[in-house]
């Protein structure tokens, strides 16, 4: 790293910590922070209190159900299988395996970002914070006016160079970075690649080149185990199954579908010209719309960013590499309402929210979202997908702080989750979007964990996701409005 720049880095670093509560302080006194809001600028308080926060919650603390070496890791698939094995599936490998859970061999990888809004929806704030073995106890990614970062040398995932490279990626993700003074391997995105998909789909809508009732005839060349057999049904039904209850077949379906329109190297290209370089849709096969790569890549930045922009905006909400200025106009007024709506009708509420466990005493609470009556049987009770959940959640639903329009994503190593939080009327004023990605998917596991009832669909994640939820929420809604 180049030395100026690491004690600029540094001095900002020891700024930011002025604000500190003193029982935080000294454990934070040796980890490098970066400025938040461009040179020379101290760090935002939401990013303090971001990383603080992920830093007391030690995520190191988790056990692997499938450590090295052991017959599960053995067992579980790795770069294009992954998002074919169900969590039931997984279960089953874990169980099977004869070895203890053991303690994570190393810091795990935890990429998180809020941006804060104001009541227009324009980005009035920012923090993004990257956790790994390289930043045990994370550290604050710089800025600049447009809520951009060149400071960062991203690379790909790599599933077995995460434990056997100290977690150093060795693809780049985004050229020229060779130099940047922080290095971070991006967690796989699993199906928060959804939103990449659905963005372009509804990017087809607004040009005029397909219809959202438009019937589409998906017929892959080859069945395969994660996309399925070939379908039928409208663009529309298409999207509310891929971003409500997470369609791989459905997902499958409409990558085809942009692949068949040409519109897979625009799409890349579209998110490279807007000034979100890491999101890429790349490595998936035109033949079936599946081949979901370590080479899909997403950060909590630039995902955050592009909730941003669906979740709309007046004005210009930030300025590309290019100088062109970039609004909530790249998607239409009506596509951005559909691309709402359907996150905002979430099934899988049980990472950074988790009210689908309602009562259940596990995992812990997270951000008090009200839940899309779809789900809700009349007992109260949830079934998503085939997947029942076992607890009435209507006490959750009465108490309910805030919507949270979102997209969750989980395999093995792989656990997601970004959405858009506001608040219900007459609960104290909150609005921002929250992204986490990490390496901590259902291999991973809190100890002294209670056992799933039976019948009830296992929890993916550690708890620690949803008790980073609540905090940040609380912060966010004792935050001025």
């Amino acid at each position: 790293m180049n030395q100026r720049r690491l004690g600029a880095l540094l001095a900002v670093a020891a700024a930011g910590l002025m604000s500190v509560p003193s029982g935080l302080a000294a454990q934070a006194a040796s980890t490098p922070l970066a400025a938040a809001s461009g040179p020379g600028s101290p760090v935002t308080p939401i990013a303090q209190e971001l990383r603080r926060t992920m830093d007391k919650l030690q995520f190191q603390q988790v056990l692997d159900l499938a450590p090295p070496g052991s017959a599960a890791s053995k067992a579980l698939p790795t770069g294009v299988n992954k998002n074919v094995v169900t969590p039931q599936q997984r279960a089953r490998i874990y169980a099977t395996d004869t070895s203890s859970p053991q303690p994570i061999v190393q810091q795990p990888q935890v990429d998180a970002t809020v941006l804060e809004l104001d009541k227009a929806g324009r980005i009035i704030s920012s923090g993004t914070v990257l956790m790994s073995p390289q930043y045990p106890h994370g550290i604050v990614v710089p800025v600049d006016q447009n809520f951009h970062t060149s400071d960062v040398r991203w690379r790909q995932w790599d599933d077995s160079g995460w434990y056997t490279n100290h977690a150093q990626g060795t693809i780049d993700v985004v050229p020229g970075r060779e130099n940047a003074p922080i290095d971070f391997m991006l967690p796989y995105p699993a199906s928060v690649l959804k939103l990449m998909v659905n963005f372009g789909v509804l990017r087809l809508v607004d040009s005029g080149e397909i219809s959202l009732d438009d019937t589409y005839d998906y017929q892959p060349t080859l069945v395969t185990s994660l996309c399925g057999p070939a379908t039928s049904g409208t663009i529309r039904g298409y999207i509310d199954a891929s971003l409500t209850w997470s369609s791989n077949g459905a997902s499958c379906a409409l990558i085809k579908l942009l692949w068949d329109r040409g519109a897979i190297a625009g799409l890349n290209q579209e998110f490279q010209d807007l000034g979100l370089e890491t999101l890429q849709l790349e490595g998936t096969d035109p033949a079936t719309g599946g081949g979901w790569t370590n080479a899909v890549t997403m950060s909590s930045l630039d995902t955050a960013k592009l909730l941003a922009l669906i979740s709309g905006a007046p004005g210009t909400l930030w300025i590309a590499p290019s100088g062109t200025p970039v609004t909530s106009a790249i998607l239409s007024a009506s596509s951005r309402q559909l691309f709402k709506q359907e996150l905002g009708q979430q099934g899988w509420n049980w990472m950074l929210s988790t009210p689908n466990y309602c009562g259940a005493g596990y995992p812990a609470p997270g951000i008090p979202q009200v839940i899309a009556q779809r789900w809700i049987a009349p007992d109260g009770t949830m079934t998503v997908d085939g997947s029942y959940f076992g607890q009435d959640v209507r006490p959750c639903d009465h108490t309910a702080q805030v919507t949270f329009a979102h997209k969750t994503g989980w395999v093995s190593n792989s656990g997601a989750d970004a959405g858009i939080v506001a608040s219900l009327p007459g609960r104290a004023y909150r609005h921002y979007i929250i992204a986490v990605f990490s390496n901590l998917g259902d291999q991973y596991q809190d100890p002294n964990r209670p056992p799933t009832p039976p019948g009830v669909v296992p929890v993916e994640y550690t708890q620690k996701f949803a008790q980073l939820g609540l905090a940040i929420d609380t912060y966010e809604a004792a935050r001025p409005g």
